[in-house]
């Protein structure tokens, strides 16, 4: 009986403070738990912190920070995770006490305030593996971010709540940063053993959810449950697509299908019983959000929405191509905005992976099918580019590698998502493609964005399975990948990149250039023999040839 409180759950090993900390609810006099939308509304209002537009929409601004501060993430080396996470750049270790110092810092200032604001909900739709999750703030309107963004509890629930995460965010300001190591004064970090997170000197309301879903990617698999940067639909015949993307790829956009039911468009997991979300809301790019090509998230932006960092005029009216503030204009939303959202937040197992890359080289076809293993580089790979204002400092796409297209909340070695991801597509059949929402005619500041209309009719293309009837390419030679050379009425030259390109010798070189930056970014993993045989399925390889 006394060991059972050194084990999850216990206490023995919580030092005093920080346990203290978690008591915000039993205890802080000025707790506000669990705010209805009305009640939020009319604190956020009150304490001058947003402002209400067009639609009855809430704006607000995120201050310094309109992106997440991926160089400020930490993860604590201490227990379990030392031996787990892949340390290095994207996963960047810090002490146990540091952790604990800032912690407390946090912690210090949200006790001295009048107010704090506390979320319980939950991450993940299936009672199998899900976690609850409470999340104390300083500021109102992050309380509303959380009621949007994580699963909501009946009351029955919020009743015999206990926190399996808690992550606590306020203004404090670390003052010690330079003589702990860190590389600022912003400290996003979380203690995957302990289940804590800490958020201070970033109001950017994104890191929260993050924070609360890298320690599901890293939990999840650690269960055998595969987790998964994407989004995810389920058609009436019960079909379920998966989209892996990083930020700015379209995940978002391609999921809100009129045709379909929507599961989530950012977070979810893969089990046993199938594929279900991780979240109970949208968190949408708002730049150039047009009521034409994206009419389902333009209508979620209304009452009990939330914007963050869009220009509007003096009316109040938004100007979603406004991004003289940042590109990373952002909309968040509860799930039921989508009418056609999937209220279980829960399908059976996915027919078709689809792979989203942004092609900053314009030289990737729009559309490939990809073998097992094949899906396996492509996965681990994850390339794509940094899309204009998703982080701090990039101001134009940049070309990027980023593991199961989402390295920034995956602690994990990427070996061990890619053996999830094997067993999945070799169980259920599945059919997985590498789509190109970039560039096409010639590499960013030459050739022009994919058109989204040409992009949604290639989807539709493989959800209904009139792909499988085109007729396909051969393996190229540098990518060895290939691709249908006719698919409805979508333009041929389209299809195949070459012809979309005015001058065939910078089209071969561009090529070259990008399959080297593949093989350069996989020498990392060919020490490893399971790795190292799949790069001969990727760039500059000769599986398929």
């Amino acid at each position: 009986a006394a060991l059972s409180n050194y084990g999850p759950g216990g206490e023995a090993l919580v030092c005093p403070s920080i346990k203290q900390s978690l008591s915000f609810v039993e205890q802080h006099k000025g707790c506000q738990h669990n705010l209805s939308y009305d009640d939020m509304r009319d604190e956020v209002l009150a304490r001058g912190e947003g402002k209400v537009v067009e639609n009855d929409t809430m704006l607000v601004d995120t201050g310094k920070f309109t992106g997440r501060c991926p160089k400020d993430r930490y993860i604590v080396d201490a227990g379990e995770a030392h031996n787990n996470v892949d340390w290095g750049d994207v996963n960047i270790p810090i002490k146990e006490s540091t952790f604990n110092k800032v912690f407390d810092c946090c912690a210090e200032r949200l006790w001295s305030l009048e107010k704090v604001y506390v979320f319980d909900g939950f991450v993940g739709a299936s009672k199998k593996s899900r976690r609850a999750v409470r999340v104390v703030t300083e500021l109102a309107w992050h309380h509303h971010f959380c009621t949007n963004m994580f699963i909501r509890p009946t009351a029955e629930e919020l009743a015999e709540f206990k926190p399996d995460i808690t992550i606590i965010n306020s203004k404090a300001i670390f003052e010690q940063w330079k003589e702990e190591g860190l590389r600022s004064e912003t400290c996003v970090a979380v203690d995957m053993d302990r289940g804590l997170g800490v958020v201070t000197g970033t109001q950017y309301s994104g890191e929260m959810k993050k924070g609360a879903f890298s320690m599901m990617n890293y939990m999840l698999p650690l269960q055998g449950i595969m987790s998964m940067h994407c989004s995810a639909t389920v058609g009436p015949a019960g079909d379920t697509a998966i989209f892996f993307g990083l930020s700015g790829t379209g995940k978002t956009t391609l999921s809100a299908d009129t045709t379909r039911f929507l599961i989530g468009d950012d977070e979810h997991g893969w089990d046993e019983d199938g594929v279900f979300n991780l979240e109970g809301g949208c968190y949408a790019k708002m730049i150039d959000l047009n009521p034409v090509k994206e009419p389902l998230i333009h209508a979620a932006i209304r009452k009990d929405a939330i914007l963050e960092n869009v220009v509007v005029d003096e009316a109040g009216n938004c100007d979603y191509k406004d991004g003289s503030r940042t590109e990373n204009t952002r909309g968040s939303y509860p799930m039921w905005h989508i009418p056609n959202h999937e209220p279980t937040g829960k399908a059976g197992h996915a027919k078709n992976v689809i792979f989203l890359t942004c092609d900053a080289f314009g030289v990737l076809p729009p559309v490939s099918k990809l073998t097992t293993e094949q899906a396996l580089y492509h996965l681990v790979s994850g390339y794509t580019a940094k899309v204009a204002g998703t982080e701090m400092g990039v101001t134009e796409p940049t070309a990027t590698f980023s593991t199961c297209f989402g390295g920034a909340f995956m602690p994990l070695p990427p070996k061990k998502y890619a053996e999830l991801f094997r067993a999945k597509i070799e169980k259920h059949e599945v059919n997985v493609y590498l789509v190109n929402t970039g560039w096409t005619g010639g590499a960013y500041g030459v050739g022009k964005r994919m058109d989204i209309v040409a992009t949604r009719n290639i989807v539709a293309a493989i959800l209904d399975g009139s792909i499988e009837k085109a007729p396909m390419s051969a393996p190229d030679r540098h990518f060895q990948l290939q691709f249908p050379t006719e698919l409805g009425s979508i333009d041929p030259t389209v299809l195949d990149p070459s012809k979309a390109w005015a001058d065939n010798g910078a089209f071969e070189a561009m090529c070259s250039k990008l399959s080297a930056m593949y093989a350069k970014n996989w020498t990392k993993y060919v020490k490893d023999p399971f790795m190292a045989a799949l790069s001969n399925y990727g760039p500059g390889g000769a599986a398929l040839l």
